[in-house]
């Protein structure tokens, strides 16, 4: 059979040779066929008819009108859904390779008779004027700090136009991470676009207690910046396309970074933060020429940023506790009765009283969770021993794993009654002295095998021993080359 590229090479060689016969013998055909190809003036594979006619029965041909009246009225139908249902009332008559026949003739159906497809339509971003973003979990890139997993999100910021972006790690889909993390991009950006669009927000807005009340709060932030809010259609993701695809790029961007630094865990937040700043204005760097059209036509920023908390009031309970955010947190016995102001943040909660911060508490994430602060309440404690042992937040009392282990051996030693007085009274030195001296006399006293007391915790406070600190040791890097001359030496052999 001949082939397009001999017909180019004959069409070459006619222009060269004297006669057609030595052309068509140097391009390896008959006269008759180059004379054919010569005047036809068409390549083979032009000329080739299609084949119109089936290589094998159709095995669906008595079936495919039924077929087709189910696509019809249902067109998300899939083709294995059809083809289980017809193995089921035609017993032994389909085969299961032929699945992949009766996709192929569902996807044709589709294309040339089904419903039209959703068309989504290219948009045109114009400078500064409009914003994007959302929240998106980090977890599974395996951050940790001290070996520790750290789960957050990030708060994503992303202006269409430019794709100039900006990030803000957080615990939650709530109103103070979305109110922190845009103050924390507008304020880096250095100006405001005409419109902010997000998704729904349903996360954070169910998670209010009032729906309404996130509302008021969302559109007073807007104003405050004079932002025009925008929000996608439900169920409609692809409307906030940009910070979605920024999403996955940045994401992607992150776990290259880390596994070039050799290393996913970090000290604390403060490194962490700083690491992924470095990485913001690495990506940001190539979108200097565009950021700065979109920064000639945004509008000013406010005079302030706006504080980014939810204000509460509430009392405090007989338990020296109050309950915010369905969580229980616990504040000095000397507020029991009073009511105090919270301020609530994204991870972390304000206590006020007569105008003054009295204390600054870390966030609980999640719901149904509690923090109690022994210092709170060992005041009283101490003076009803007897509450210890059935205290309901009183896996809360050991501030370390060797208090723990302190009340464990005092437990086996005493009744529970006489373990529990004995344990709150180091506790209380805790308090009162300094909880890091009381953990290094609980440790020599372990490590001694000593019986612990309150008395010989006092001792060892007061006299300032130190435990002996533990043996260093260091492990050197490997030398891979060794491997290598390993490995030669086996091939060598």
């Amino acid at each position: 059979m001949v082939t397009d590229q001999q017909v180019r090479r004959l069409r070459k060689l006619i222009q060269t040779e004297k006669t057609l016969v030595a052309a068509a013998a140097k391009a390896g055909m008959d006269e008759k066929t180059a004379r054919k190809y010569r005047d036809l003036d068409k390549l083979p594979s032009e000329v080739k008819v299609k084949q119109a006619w089936r290589t094998r029965a159709d095995p669906f041909a008595e079936v495919w009108e039924e077929m087709k009246a189910k696509l019809g009225i249902n067109p998300g139908l899939e083709a294995k859904t059809l083809f289980e249902d017809l193995q089921r009332r035609y017993p032994g008559r389909f085969a299961d390779g032929q699945l992949r026949t009766l996709q192929r003739r569902v996807k044709a159906w589709r294309a040339m008779e089904g419903p039209a497809r959703e068309v989504f339509f290219a948009q045109v971003h114009r400078p500064g004027e409009l914003c994007q973003s959302d929240f998106t979990h980090m977890s599974d890139l395996g951050v940790t700090f001290q070996r520790q997993p750290f789960k957050h999100l990030i708060y994503h910021f992303v202006l269409p136009y430019s794709n100039w972006e900006a990030g803000t790690i957080c615990f939650s889909e709530s109103f103070e991470s979305l109110s922190e993390g845009l103050q924390n991009a507008l304020w880096e950006l250095g100006g405001v676009s005409k419109a902010h669009r997000t998704d729904r927000l349903s996360t954070a807005v169910h998670k209010a207690d009032h729906p309404e009340e996130f509302t008021r709060r969302y559109k007073a932030l807007l104003n405050h910046y004079g932002l025009e809010g925008r929000k996608i259609q439900r169920g409609m993701p692809h409307e906030n396309g940009d910070v979605e695809q920024r999403h996955y790029r940045f994401r992607k961007a992150l776990d290259q970074a880390l596994m070039l630094r050799g290393s996913r865990d970090f000290a604390n937040r403060d490194e962490y933060a700083a690491f992924m700043r470095k990485l913001f204005a690495q990506l940001n760097a190539g979108r200097r020429e565009r950021l700065a059209e979109e920064l000639k036509v945004l509008r000013r920023l406010p005079q302030r940023r706006l504080e980014a908390c939810k204000r509460l009031r509430v009392k405090v309970g007989q338990g020296s506790t109050i309950r915010v955010q369905h969580n229980v947190y616990s504040v000095d016995s000397r507020l029991i009765g009073e009511s105090v102001d919270v301020r609530l943040y994204a991870d972390h909660l304000e206590i006020w009283y007569a105008q003054q911060r009295l204390e600054t508490i870390p966030r609980l994430r999640g719901e149904s969770k509690h923090r109690i602060q022994y210092r709170h309440i060992i005041d009283w404690l101490v003076r009803k021993p007897g509450a210890f042992e059935n205290y309901r937040y009183r896996a809360d009392l050991f501030p370390t794993s060797r208090f723990r282990m302190a009340h464990d051996a005092l437990k086996r030693r005493h009744a529970p009654s006489r373990a529990s007085k004995e344990y709150l009274r180091i506790l209380y030195q805790a308090a009162r002295e300094n909880e890091t001296a009381v953990d290094n006399a609980l440790r020599l006293l372990i490590e001694r095998q000593e019986p612990i007391t309150a008395d010989a915790v006092d001792m060892i406070v007061q006299s300032g021993r130190q435990p002996v600190q533990p043996l260093e040791i260091t492990i050197p890097d490997v030398d891979l080359a060794a491997y290598d001359a390993i490995l030669e030496e086996e091939l060598v052999i």
